[in-house]
């Protein structure tokens, strides 16, 4: 240890992360203490690495933050996350802010202020690449003057924010390629019904927990989208083609419509109410797609279902198909059937999943068709629920479907076969 330079003690350090091992270990001696001091470039203060921060007054907090603060110099990145049970003096945490701001490249921030501090007039115009807030507010955001120049990565997690303040946000950012919002408070003015975000430089954006009327986003760059738990009347994409990835997941929206999105290349959508028609128009351009997911979805119409001829013939290059459906009603069984028809092989499919809500001779049925059109399939993976308490005619049909299955992959000895039941 006595060879080791202080820069590379200050990089060790920087790993530990944590502010009570920084410190804690920075007290070995006067040549660690000196790599603390000067060469330390990362450090977090999380009430939940320690329980000891939850024992502190706020006031001894304070102290203890401030002088760990001040003793670096350089610091490169900056973890701030307390408890909402903690209030903190907002003269206190401008100081850290402050101090720190000319060198930080990352922050991640979660402190209850009196009174609230706005981020955005302290951290603007500086060398901050990723930024991530949660349990505040912005407000009043003004483009001549709280600019993020370098910022390339957006977190807002329960922020309480107006429709215009968060588009302008996102103008102040020229460079922002990442943005995440959760369960955001998005104020509306009366005549305001839209959320619309506009960037020519976003390539991801992870939504979750909305609730809105109609929400537009035009992206010229987009490539991510990733909709959770949300309840929008009308979601619209406005872009140029670039979007790659698309996943919805527990998501209801009325009017879904995306423009351009020829070069999706995986599709994931669960426990969502689809119209799949619609849908499918939406997607069915993406010729280069590779991943297909539609798990636990509900058609709006009950004629509908997932048509493997078209998939076969509009994805060529498909290698992953997953499919889960609800099979408890029994006219279910002549729809799957048509799902099936047609003769175009999913040659390119090598890792096909299928679910089903019951296990039943539909679904075996279901399994044998799809085998047979996935001539070079190398990976099957079945899903299926099991209620706790079985009752015997239960046990009798998974008996027997385990008995189907095994007879039938005896003619394709060279797929792997896995189980999952819930």
């Amino acid at each position: 240890m006595d060879y080791l330079p202080v820069e590379v003690i200050g990089n060790i350090l920087s790993h530990l992360g944590a502010a009570r091992d920084v410190i804690v270990a920075s007290a070995t001696c006067r040549k660690w203490r000196e790599a603390c001091q000067k060469h330390l470039h990362t450090i977090s203060f999380n009430s939940h690495d320690w329980p000891l921060y939850r024992d502190l007054s706020t006031s001894r907090l304070e102290i203890l933050i401030t002088q760990t603060l001040f003793q670096t110099t350089r610091l490169q990145g900056l973890s701030i996350l307390m408890d909402d049970d903690d209030e903190f003096s907002a003269s206190t945490v401008v100081a850290w802010l402050m101090y720190t701001r000319e060198s930080l490249q990352w922050l991640f921030y979660n402190v209850r202020t009196t009174p609230n501090i706005n981020i955005l007039d302290i951290c603007g115009r500086q060398k901050l690449e990723m930024l991530v807030l949660a349990h505040n507010s912005v407000s009043g955001v003004e483009p001549n003057y709280q600019r993020f120049l370098c910022l390339k990565s957006l977190s807002l997690s329960y922020v309480s924010i107006s429709a215009l303040d968060l588009n302008l946000l996102l103008m102040v950012c020229p460079k922002i390629e990442i943005l995440a919002l959760v369960n955001p408070e998005i104020a509306m003015s009366d005549a305001q019904v839209t959320v619309e975000l506009n960037s020519t430089t976003l390539k991801s954006i992870y939504i979750e927990a909305i609730s809105l009327d109609k929400f537009i986003l035009e992206a010229d760059s987009l490539e991510n989208l990733h909709l959770k738990d949300c309840a929008l009347e009308l979601f619209e994409l406005v872009g140029k083609g670039t979007l790659k990835y698309l996943k919805i997941d527990d998501v209801s929206i009325i009017h879904l419509d995306g423009e351009a999105v020829d070069n999706l290349e995986t599709v994931d959508v669960s426990n969502f109410t689809i119209n799949w028609s619609k849908f499918y128009q939406m997607i069915s351009k993406s010729s280069a797609m590779r991943s297909l997911r539609i798990w636990d979805v509900v058609f709006d119409e009950e004629d509908e279902i997932v048509d493997v001829e078209t998939i076969a013939l509009c994805f060529p290059q498909l290698n992953h198909l997953a499919v889960s459906y609800d099979l408890r009603d029994d006219l279910r069984e002549g729809i799957l059937h048509y799902g099936l028809q047609g003769l175009s092989l999913l040659e390119n499919v090598n890792v096909l999943e299928l679910g089903s809500t019951v296990i039943n001779d539909i679904f075996t049925q279901w399994v044998a068709g799809l085998l047979q059109r996935c001539p070079n399939l190398t990976k099957l993976l079945i899903h299926g629920v099991i209620s706790e308490t079985k009752t015997h005619e239960e046990c009798q049909m998974l008996a027997g479907f385990t008995s189907s299955i095994v007879q039938l992959m005896r003619r394709y000895m060279h797929v792997n076969v896995q189980f999952e039941f819930e």
